[in-house]
């Protein structure tokens, strides 16, 4: 993230095609907190929606299990992949927990992710702290330059002091931009992209934009594909402004599409009453 504006967030949110983005997302939230379901069943959409946000973070960890098994499944114990959707299940369900503590101190947060997601399965020494000199990082989808431990601790710190101080910037843009910045330095030796995105809901909740955390990004990131995921990422590490309002706008298009993924429960729901 590069800017010289003293609001650099706010600033990105003037970029050309974001505040259309901004707009769009807004409206599309709208609609699905209108809806006459969420009047008296907010909780059962909820719910559902952090099992579908779950299932779409663990598809682009390289865990694309079908929806059903999702929802069938008891032990996450076995296998790589179970162990992925087992992490990101575990992250939704805490990300609610946080909200309080991340506007105070949002590195204390991403340590308590990250020992939430890695669950045992990384050696304890590793778990929820930045990595040190000379670790390594299992994340396979992101494959841009690794910035070293030094940089990161900066980055981080930039990041948080941002998160802190708050401004005006819409939270699409802050949204986007703390996923993107997790993404970019990959602070943990795992889950990465798992706590990125996870960051990225928390946000959406906390900035009042989706508070009963009913429209999963994470359904849309999945929905758009891997391949379009890393693209509009390219588009963020290149820090051109052209570059950041596509990142701004792909997040912004995987809000809608967890809108739309939510509103289809509420008609299901609202069949199966009438």
């Amino acid at each position: 993230m590069s800017t010289t504006a003293s609001d650099p967030l706010a600033a990105l949110g003037s970029l050309p095609g974001v505040p259309d983005a901004v707009d769009s997302v807004r409206k599309a939230v709208d609609r699905v907190y209108g809806h006459r379901v969420m009047r008296r069943r907010s909780n059962e959409v909820t719910a559902e929606a952090a099992l579908r946000g779950s299932r779409g973070s663990a598809a682009l960890a390289g865990a694309d299990w079908n929806l059903e098994e999702v929802r069938r499944r008891t032990d996450f114990s076995g296998e790589d992949e179970a162990r992925v959707v087992g992490a990101a299940l575990r992250l939704t369900a805490e990300a609610g927990q946080l909200l309080s503590i991340w506007r105070q101190s949002p590195l204390r947060v991403l340590a308590r992710l990250h020992l939430v997601a890695a669950g045992g399965a990384t050696p304890d020494d590793a778990v929820g702290r930045p990595r040190l000199a000379g670790e390594s990082v299992d994340e396979p989808l992101i494959e841009a330059p690794l910035p070293g431990a030094e940089e990161v601790a900066g980055r981080l710190e930039g990041l948080s002091q941002l998160i802190i101080e708050g401004g005006s910037a819409p939270a699409l843009v802050t949204a986007a931009v703390v996923h993107g910045e997790l993404l970019a330095l990959r602070p943990f030796g795992s889950h990465n992209g798992l706590v990125a995105r996870t960051a990225e809901r928390i946000v959406l909740i906390g900035s009042g934009l989706d508070p009963k955390s009913i429209c999963p990004a994470e359904v849309g990131h999945a929905e758009q594909g891997r391949a379009a995921y890393v693209a509009a990422f390219e588009g963020y590490t290149a820090g051109t402004p052209e570059g950041m309002a596509a990142w701004i706008a792909h997040c912004g298009r995987s809000v809608e599409l967890g809108v739309r993924e939510s509103t289809a429960v509420c008609e299901a729901l609202q069949r199966g009453a009438a």
